[in-house]
């Protein structure tokens, strides 16, 4: 249980951070970015969110909660010592990569198939997820850059590339179920 008695603590003045073991880092880090871009991510479907009912904003609350599953693994390296910790350090699962996969299909067999690429937006919530989904691929770039300098747990970054297609898809939903997408036209204003 996280207890939070203030929000300030003066600690970060110095444009350093404290991760998940205790370790200070610079803001800048690549991990810190990381798991930063995660935390956007999950501001922005607070925002699609608003414009969601029913089994789409049961989804959302779902995916919302496992990104602060996912800010708590990037926070915390060393997954090789995750058995020395004073805690079980909490990390991200292959099942809920599977459940993201399993949503995509089930939401995929409302769809006709893509004949074109679509153009972002079409009612908001689909303009939304379209946000989340490029949010989503910038956190998921940060965390692969990561992986080039420290180890990451793989799940942490399976989850991100599904969910970016998660929210591709989710997409297509909310706009009428594929039929109000907006299709490219490939050199329409030549």
């Amino acid at each position: 249980m996280v207890v939070l008695n203030r929000i300030y603590t003066r600690t970060g003045d110095a444009g350093e951070t404290a991760l998940g073991n205790g370790a200070r880092v610079a803001k800048h880090s690549h991990r810190v970015t990381a798991y930063g871009t995660v935390d956007e991510l999950n501001a922005t479907i607070g925002l699609a969110r608003l414009h969601a009912t029913g089994e789409m904003e049961k989804a959302f609350a779902r995916i919302q909660n496992d990104l602060f599953d996912l800010g708590a693994d990037l926070c915390r390296p060393e997954m090789e010592r995750d058995t020395e910790a004073e805690y079980t350090p909490l990390r991200i699962v292959p099942a809920q990569v599977d459940r993201l996969e399993t949503e995509i299909d089930a939401m995929n067999t409302k769809l006709q198939p893509l004949r074109s690429f679509i153009l972002p937006g079409g009612s908001a919530l689909a303009a939304y997820l379209h946000l989340c989904r490029t949010v989503a691929r910038r956190a998921e770039r940060e965390t692969v850059a990561l992986t080039a300098i420290e180890g990451v747990n793989e799940s942490a970054v399976k989850y991100l590339n599904r969910l970016s297609d998660w929210f591709f898809v989710a997409g297509r939903i909310a706009n009428n179920d594929g039929a109000d997408d907006i299709l490219w036209v490939p050199g329409a204003n030549r």
